[in-house]
């Protein structure tokens, strides 16, 4: 049985993984009844972003593995680019 990461990947061939990389901010904040955490990535300027239904342990300067893809969204009238964030796990 092939791991779950990579059926995801073989499956949707938008997404993307990347391995072993640090948080350098974690913001969570609620939006009715879902938590939006909001990732940024040592070295990348995109925000990484999911939603959960209840707040989650700090991930601040842990590396983790994440599964996403490239997303936009328009914040103020501006059009930003973001990463949607499928899965998520401690390295």
């Amino acid at each position: 049985m092939k791991p779950v990461p990579k059926i995801l990947l073989e499956r949707h061939g938008e997404l993307i993984q990347s391995e072993g990389v640090t948080v350098v901010s974690h913001i969570q904040r609620q939006v009715g009844d879902w938590v939006v955490q909001t990732l940024m990535i040592k070295d990348c300027d995109v925000p990484f972003k999911y939603k959960r239904p209840q707040r989650f342990k700090s991930l601040l300067d842990h590396k983790v593995n994440l599964i996403y893809y490239p997303s936009k969204e328009v914040v103020g009238g501006f059009e930003i680019e973001i990463m949607q964030v499928v899965r998520v796990r401690r390295y």
